[in-house]
């Protein structure tokens, strides 16, 4: 079976620092515009299902999802894997996430 990882947002953030990465915000367009990890794509739970999602063409690009509080973004995780995803990562929250965000314009 497919598979995703949790790991913790300091983790999180080194990977975003030392590598290639996708961060892939899975909240609703209004909380995203309200504040999200800086770089991070907007790919809302609901619109992840049968098919990969247009803005994530490469399965081997490791990919950091996250949600408002761990709970929609483990599902993500999981939906994203089951995809062919090869290395997804979840960090959980943004409440949990003591780094800088940015506010859409």
């Amino acid at each position: 079976m497919e598979s995703y990882k949790n790991i913790t947002p300091q983790e999180a953030k080194i990977m975003m620092e030392e590598q290639k990465v996708m961060v892939v915000d899975v909240r609703e367009p209004d909380e995203y515009a309200e504040g999200h990890v800086p770089g991070a794509i907007l790919i809302p739970l609901g619109t992840i299902g049968n098919g990969r999602p247009e803005n994530l063409p490469d399965i081997n690009v490791p990919i950091l999802t996250y949600c408002r509080s761990g709970a929609r973004s483990a599902k993500a995780a999981s939906r994203l894997a089951a995809l062919g995803y090869k290395h997804v990562y979840n960090f959980g929250g943004i409440l949990n996430w003591p780094y800088e965000t940015e506010k859409q314009d």
